[in-house]
């Protein structure tokens, strides 16, 4: 075992010393610990004070509208600048000519060429007319090349017909001619026969033969003229096909006529509506090379400057504000706040420019913000990686600054749940997005 010796020896306190002691007498040595132990119990009770969560937002001042917002004024076709009538600050309105700009297309520099192309259009539409005419003319000979060969048509017709009767009389004529024949023949034979009895004498059978040669030779000519009768009824029918092919082609080549100039009509219909098209062209461009004011506002800036400088189509010339607008803000919210937010819900919003003391847990103690409604979320992220949320003035709210101009900055801060200091403490400590908060609407139906 060690060897240790027994110290007792006391130390020396530090009482013995005069300022030590002093230092213990002192009474404010109690206030301050009373105050610490104020302010630990304040500082444990405010934990359980209310605090509104909230989304903060950085943004801009915007119109509510977008035909309200900054806008610039383009050249619709290409062009020189000749003149300005404006300059950067001034008032225009509606219609007001801001800038005028000469031709530079060689397809449009003929100054006669609206008259000249009115001229043109009025030329063929005087063609158009003439070829109407045409067609209207040859309509009418069709008609009348149709009537004369119904006529035509109804006179072989009739020639058939005569024919057909012609027929009948020369055959019922034949036959009795026959019928003569063989009475004439009878009557020879029997004279013969008597002037061999001895009862006629030869000279009336010379009668009788002479008779029958009579009688023979007129029933020749009665079958000639039968058949006769028969030619004309074959060419009367041959005459009915030569009408009909007579007018087939006459009712033919008018129609031949007629659909070339119906083709021609129809052409020509065609160039008088481009030509019409093409003046009405003009007439529109010789308007455009005065660019005018598209609403009343201010001009802002000349994005173009300078004489004879040249332009395309769409090209900015100037940018001009509308006097007319309704303010609103659009800010922008991180894409894990972007579900919490609603539309109709209250946004406390402050002006780069207008003083204000903002406690963010505490709305109702900040001074200089304004009152604001969300009326518009955008579904698409932005290029800041933010989603884009558009506010419009709280009508319960005092109204905003008429003094704003558009562009201005603003913060805002979007007004959710209301929670316990220390939760909100455990919330931030944690990384927890805020409660998620709906604002109730209240919905009426009509009684009827």
């Amino acid at each position: 075992m060690l060897n240790i010796s027994d110290n007792k020896t006391k130390l020396p306190t530090l009482e013995r010393f005069v300022t030590v002691k002093n230092l213990s007498n002192r009474p404010h040595y109690k206030i301050l610990n009373q105050i610490i132990a104020g302010v630990s119990i304040i500082a444990f009770a405010s934990f359980f004070l209310p605090w509104t969560q909230t989304i903060s937002g950085t943004g801009s001042v915007t119109t509510l509208k977008p035909n309200q917002r900054p806008q610039s004024i383009q050249s619709v076709i290409s062009g020189r600048i000749e003149k300005w009538y404006v300059q950067e600050g001034d008032f225009v309105k509606k219609g007001d000519t801001i800038l005028f700009i000469s031709e530079i297309k060689e397809d449009y520099m003929d100054p006669n060429l609206v008259a000249n192309t009115k001229n043109q259009m009025d030329a063929k539409k005087q063609s158009l007319e003439s070829y109407g005419s045409k067609v209207t003319t040859l309509s009418g000979q069709i008609q009348a090349i149709e009537r004369e060969k119904t006529l035509k048509l109804e006179q072989a017709e009739n020639k058939i017909k005569q024919s057909v009767l012609k027929i009948k009389s020369d055959s019922i004529d034949l036959i009795a001619v026959k019928t003569q024949l063989r009475i004439a023949n009878t009557q020879y034979n029997r004279s013969v026969q008597l002037n061999k009895e001895g009862l006629k004498p030869l000279t009336d059978v010379e009668e009788k033969r002479l008779k029958l040669q009579e009688v023979e030779a007129k029933i020749i000519t009665q079958e000639n003229k039968y058949l006769t009768s028969k030619n004309e009824l074959i060419n009367a029918k041959v005459e009915i096909n030569r009408i009909g092919a007579e007018y087939a082609e006459k009712v033919s080549k008018a129609n031949s006529d007629k659909f070339t100039a119906l083709s021609s009509q129809f052409d020509t219909d065609a160039q008088v509506n481009k030509l019409q098209n093409q003046y009405t062209n003009y007439s529109i461009r010789n308007g455009m090379y005065y660019i005018k004011a598209s609403q009343n506002g201010y001009i802002n800036r000349a994005l173009q400057s300078g004489i004879g400088e040249t332009i395309k189509e769409g090209t900015p010339i100037a940018t001009i504000m509308p006097s007319e607008y309704d303010i609103a803000v659009e800010t922008f919210v991180n894409p894990i706040d972007l579900p919490l937010i609603t539309k109709g819900e209250k946004v406390r919003i402050w002006f780069d420019g207008w003083p204000a003391i903002v406690f963010s847990g505490w709305p109702n103690m900040s001074y200089g913000t304004f009152g604001g409604e969300i009326v518009a979320i955008e579904n698409f992220i932005s290029e800041n990686g933010k989603y884009r949320v558009l506010i419009a003035p709280d009508k319960n709210e005092h109204k905003w600054p008429k003094q704003l101009s558009i562009g201005a900055g603003a913060q805002t801060i979007a007004l959710l749940d209301n929670v316990p200091v220390w939760f909100e403490l455990w919330r931030t400590l944690n990384g927890f997005p805020p409660n998620y908060y709906k604002p109730t609407t209240k919905t009426t139906k009509d009684k009827k």
